[in-house]
């Protein structure tokens, strides 16, 4: 039996197709296509390949394309807690949390709420 096809059949997404998918989007903004969403889907790729300091630079450069980008908000706050900066992770989820809310993105929302609230009892574990 191929354990690759279970996690690509259940939509969690491969190793192996997120550094294809990496490679097909570096090329494009080699090729000077530079937006938002190509920016959050090499931050998203970079998440699932465990590579949060290469993610963190994609996330970025998608919010300075468009701040409002509550996904990439909740993603980039993802991205430091694997690297287990709490204090990044948090600051980051606070500003997600008021752009979500200011777009009416309910669901974005609640789960930074949640994800803050597991930063600040980490930050509370290290003091």
């Amino acid at each position: 039996m191929n354990v690759n096809i279970i996690p690509s059949v259940m939509g969690i997404p491969t190793k192996q197709k997120s550094l294809s998918m990496i490679k097909q989007l570096e090329k494009l903004l080699q090729q000077g296509q530079d937006n938002a969403m190509l920016r959050f889907g090499l931050g998203k790729a970079y998440l699932d390949c465990l590579q949060p300091e290469k993610a963190i630079e994609h996330f970025t450069a998608c919010l300075q394309h468009d701040k409002n980008y509550s996904a990439a908000w909740k993603l980039l706050g993802k991205s430091y807690v694997q690297l287990e900066e709490w204090k990044n992770a948090a600051d980051t989820y606070q500003q997600g949390i008021v752009i979500a809310r200011s777009k009416g993105d309910k669901q974005a929302e609640k789960e930074m709420l949640v994800f803050l609230k597991r930063c600040n009892k980490q930050l509370d574990n290290t003091k």
